[in-house]
C-alpha cells in the first residue's frame, strides 16, 4: 500500500501559511442578483478561473529584479493580453504581498509595536518524495547522503517541507519545519526498485511487465494525489523534489525475447508460436506510449496546482551495468536513456530542472535553492475569447529593456478524465 501525505497536513500547512484553501485555479463568481429570469434564456453556472504562475526575470547580468510592479508586467494568453489581477514577491525566501494595501498611518502620540501580517510566511514550502519502488537497493548509502545534502543546503530555518515514499519505506510526514522529522524520515529510506535480473525474470501480460506497471501506478498515483492537494496552496511557489532512477515500461525486450526462444515459451507460460502470445508482444509496442500519457497526466496536475519539479537521480553518472545483471550493454544504455528522459519531462514541463547524469548534487541544490528563493507570483482572471479551449499558451514579458523572463508556458483545464484519475 502506498503512503501518501494525508490531506490535513497539507490543509493545515495552507492555514498557517494564511492563504485560502480553495483551488489555485477555480474562483466562484459573485451570485447573481435576485429577480425574474426570462424562460427563453438559457441558465449557465458561470466561474471565473484564477489563474497563478510563477515569474523569474532578471538582468543581463543574471541578476533577480525585486523592484516590480504590477505595471511592468504584459501578460498574453493566447495572444490576448491579461490584466494582472495579484502579485506577490518572495526575496531571499521571505513573502511580500505586493498587492496589498499599504496600512493605516499611525497617530501621532501614540507607540505602537509593528503589526504581523496574517499571511507572513518566512519560508519556503518544499515536497520531497522519495520514489523507493524505483531507487536501487545497492545505492541506499549514496540516496541517504543526497537526502542529508537536501536537508543541509536546499532546506534552512523558517521552510516548511514534509516527505513522502511510495513504498517499503513507509514514509509519510505531513509540512512541518522540525527539521529533526526529517533526520528520522532519512534513517529509513531504502530503495525497493527491480534489478534488472529481476526484470528478465519477471511475467509479462499483455501491457509487458505487470510488476513493473503496478509500481509505476503507485509512484504517479501518490504524485497526482500530492498535486491535487497543492491546487488548495495559493500565492507561493511550491517545489516538489521528486527522487527517482525513472521509467521505461519494457525494458531489455531483446533479452526477453531471448530468455523466451532459449527456453521454448515466453514467460506468461504460452508458446511464442501461439496467437495469444503474438497479442502480447505487439501490446507491449505501446509501452512508450502509455509512460507517455502517464507523464503528460502528472505534468498537466502539476501545472494546474502551479506546481514546480525537480527531479533528481541519484546514480548521478550512469556506467554500465553490473556482470551478475545478465543483461546486453546496448539495451542497458536505451534503458538508462529512456529513464532518464521520462525525468526530463517531468522537469522541463514544470519549469524545473532534472538533475541527472551528475555527481555534483551540491552544485544543483544551490540552483534550486537559487530558484525558489526570489521569484513572483503573478496572478490573472482569464479573459480567453475561447472559453473551451482546454490547453492555453501563456506568455509573460516586462516592460524594461534587457530583461529576461522565466514563466510557466502554459497549463490545461481540468477534464472529467483528471477527476476521475484523482479519485
Amino acid at each position: 500500500m502506498p503512503v501518501r501525505l494525508s490531506r490535513l497536513g497539507l490543509r493545515a500547512a495552507a492555514v498557517l501559511l494564511g492563504v485560502a484553501t480553495l483551488p489555485a485555479q477555480q474562483q466562484p463568481a459573485p451570485p447573481a442578483p435576485a429577480g425574474p429570469q426570462d424562460p427563453s434564456r438559457p441558465d449557465f453556472a458561470v466561474t471565473t478561473s484564477l489563474v497563478s504562475t510563477d515569474v523569474i526575470p532578471r538582468d543581463g547580468a543574471g541578476q533577480f529584479l525585486a523592484d516590480l510592479k504590477k505595471e511592468d508586467f504584459i501578460v498574453n494568453e493566447d495572444g490576448v493580453e491579461q490584466m494582472v489581477a495579484s502579485l506577490t514577491l518572495v526575496h531571499g525566501g521571505r513573502y511580500f504581498n505586493l498587492a496589498a494595501p499599504p496600512p493605516a498611518p499611525v497617530e501621532e502620540g501614540m507607540v505602537l509595536p509593528p503589526p504581523r501580517p496574517v499571511n507572513d510566511a518566512a519560508g519556503r514550502i518544499f515536497l520531497l518524495f522519495v520514489d523507493d519502488l524505483h531507487l536501487d537497493f545497492r545505492n541506499t548509502p549514496r540516496i541517504r547522503d543526497l537526502f542529508k545534502k537536501i536537508s543541509t543546503e536546499l532546506i534552512h530555518d523558517g521552510d516548511m517541507f514534509g516527505i513522502v515514499s511510495t513504498g517499503p519505506s513507509s514514509i509519510s510526514v505531513d509540512l512541518t519545519y522540525d527539521r529533526k522529522r526529517l533526520d528520522e524520515s532519512i534513517k529509513k529510506i531504502s530503495g525497493s526498485g527491480l534489478k534488472p535480473k529481476d526484470i528478465l525474470e519477471q511475467p509479462n501480460g499483455q501491457q509487458g511487465n505487470q510488476e513493473l506497471r503496478y509500481r509505476a501506478h503507485v509512484a504517479f498515483s501518490t504524485a497526482f494525489d500530492l498535486m491535487r492537494e497543492l491546487e488548495k496552496v495559493q500565492n507561493r511557489r511550491k517545489a516538489l523534489i521528486y527522487v527517482t532512477n525513472g521509467y521505461d515500461f519494457d525494458p531489455f525486450p531483446q533479452g526477453r525475447l531471448q530468455r523466451d526462444a532459449l527456453y521454448g515459451y515466453n514467460q506468461t507460460g504460452m508458446d511464442p508460436r501461439d496467437p495469444a502470445a503474438v497479442t502480447n508482444r505487439q501490446g507491449q509496442q505501446f509501452a512508450d506510449a502509455d509512460l507517455a500519457r502517464e507523464l503528460a497526466d502528472l505534468t498537466r496536475a502539476a501545472n494546474r496546482a502551479n506546481a514546480t519539479i525537480y527531479t533528481i537521480d541519484p546514480r548521478g553518472l550512469v556506467g554500465g551495468a553490473e556482470m551478475d545483471d545478465e543483461v546486453d550493454m546496448v539495451e542497458w544504455n536505451n534503458h538508462v536513456r529512456k529513464t532518464q528522459d521520462s525525468m526530463r519531462v517531468l522537469a522541463e514541463e514544470t519549469g524545473g530542472t532534472a538533475v541527472i547524469n551528475q555527481n555534483d548534487f551540491a552544485k544543483a541544490l544551490k540552483k534550486i535553492d537559487a530558484e525558489t528563493s526570489d521569484y513572483y507570483v503573478l496572478g490573472y482572471y482569464s479573459s480567453n475569447p475561447d472559453p473551451t479551449r482546454k490547453r492555453r499558451q501563456i506568455e509573460v514579458k516586462v516592460k524594461k529593456p534587457g530583461v529576461q523572463v522565466w514563466a510557466r508556458k502554459g497549463y490545461a483545464l481540468k477534464t472529467p478524465k483528471d477527476d476521475e484519475k484523482s479519485k
